[in-house]
């Protein structure tokens, strides 16, 4: 979910998210977390920052484009990350043999392409 504010009507939240808001929280399916009250606000927005931490949901920020990403919860039955870091990645390049660090690109922005013929 590509967000310019933090601040998020709950009906945006609940239709791009699947999540809904209840009196007891945040609820999907058989799962309801509770949430702060700062959370939500009288004028029925969501605090994002607050529901990202408290439903394990990644949260980035492009300071370039003063854009956030919000990404899905992670549960027990998924297999997603839990933040937007990648871990070290080391491979040889394929012109020089020399070994390249994902890390020596820290700062930028990168995308990961894997491919398999199976």
């Amino acid at each position: 979910m590509l967000l310019d504010s933090l601040q998020v009507p709950v009906e945006d939240f609940e239709a791009r998210t699947g999540w809904s808001v209840q009196p007891q929280g945040l609820c999907q399916g058989d799962v309801c977390l509770p949430l702060p009250e700062t959370a939500r606000t009288a004028d029925g927005t969501l605090d994002v920052q607050q529901v990202a931490e408290r439903a394990g949901m990644p949260l980035v920020h492009d300071e370039t484009h003063d854009l956030w990403a919000l990404g899905p919860a992670a549960g027990a039955e998924r297999r997603v990350l839990t933040t937007a870091h990648a871990p070290e990645l080391e491979l040889p390049d394929l012109r020089t043999g020399e070994l390249f660090r994902l890390s020596s690109l820290k700062g930028q922005k990168v995308l990961l392409l894997a491919w398999a013929s199976w």
